[in-house]
C-alpha cells in the first residue's frame, strides 16, 4: 500500500514539475516578447509602455500536436498590409487540430519577400489568423503565430496558443503588418472560465492608446 501511494506522489510530483517546467518556458517567452520592443529600433513601445502588457495564465489546454499537410504546387500571392502595401507570400500547408474535441485548422505560410532579403528565415513559418473576437475583444487585425521548419517532426507538429501575439499594428500606425487572408478562424471560447482563447491582446490607458480598446471579459486584463 505504501508503494503504491510512493508511486501516486511520484507520477503526480512528475506531472507537477512538467507543468511547472512549461510554465516556466512560456514565462520566459513572455518575457522575451516584452524585450523585443525595447530592443527593436522601430518599436512602437517605449520602455514604460511594456508595464501595461498582460498575459492570461498559461493553459496547457491550448498547446497540442497538429498535423501538417503539404500544400502541393502552391503558387505565391500577395497579402495586403495594414500600411496600403503587399507582401509576397506562398502557402506552405494546413495545420489540423483538436480542441475541447473540436477540429480546427489553419493555414501555414512562407514569406518570399522576407527569405529574399534574409535567407536565414528560409525555415521561418507564418501563421496570420482572424476569429469572431475581433473588434469586439481583441485586436481587430488578427493575431500571428510563429512556426519553424525545423520543429516538424513526421508531419506533425507542436501548436501553442499561448505563444501567439499582437503585430506592430495593434499598438501604432505606420507598419506594414500582414492582414490575414480571408479565411476566418471560428473563435473558441472556454465557457467555464468565461475568456477568450489564444488571443493576443494588450490594453494601454486611454491617452497612449490610438487603435482599439480592448473589452475584456470579466473585466479582466488578460493577453496572449
Amino acid at each position: 500500500m505504501r508503494k503504491a501511494f510512493l508511486f501516486l506522489l511520484l507520477c503526480a510530483f512528475a506531472l507537477q514539475s512538467h507543468a511547472q517546467s512549461y510554465k516556466d518556458s512560456i514565462a520566459l517567452f513572455r518575457e522575451q516578447y516584452r524585450d523585443s520592443f525595447l530592443t527593436d529600433a522601430h518599436s512602437p513601445l517605449k520602455a514604460a509602455d511594456t508595464s501595461f502588457l498582460r498575459f492570461y495564465s498559461v493553459d496547457h489546454a491550448y498547446c497540442m500536436v497538429a498535423t501538417l499537410a503539404l500544400t502541393k504546387d502552391a503558387k505565391p500571392f500577395a497579402i495586403q498590409t495594414h500600411s496600403g502595401k503587399t507582401k509576397n507570400y506562398i502557402e506552405y500547408g494546413l495545420l489540423s487540430f483538436k480542441l475541447h474535441g473540436k477540429k480546427y485548422a489553419l493555414h501555414v505560410y512562407q514569406g518570399i519577400d522576407l527569405i529574399a532579403k534574409d535567407p536565414k528565415f528560409k525555415d521561418y513559418l507564418f501563421i496570420p489568423f482572424t476569429d469572431e473576437t475581433n473588434y469586439t475583444e481583441t485586436f481587430g487585425g488578427g493575431r500571428y503565430i510563429d512556426l519553424s521548419v525545423k520543429d516538424i517532426k513526421s508531419n506533425k507538429i507542436i501548436l501553442d496558443f499561448n505563444k501567439c501575439y499582437n503585430p506592430y499594428c495593434a499598438f501604432a500606425d505606420g507598419y506594414s503588418c500582414p492582414i490575414p487572408p480571408q479565411r476566418k478562424f471560428s473563435a473558441c471560447k472556454d465557457q467555464g472560465r468565461g475568456k477568450i482563447v489564444w488571443e493576443a491582446r494588450v490594453k494601454f490607458p486611454a491617452e497612449t492608446r490610438r487603435k482599439t480598446l480592448i473589452l475584456l471579459c470579466r473585466k479582466m486584463v488578460s493577453f496572449i
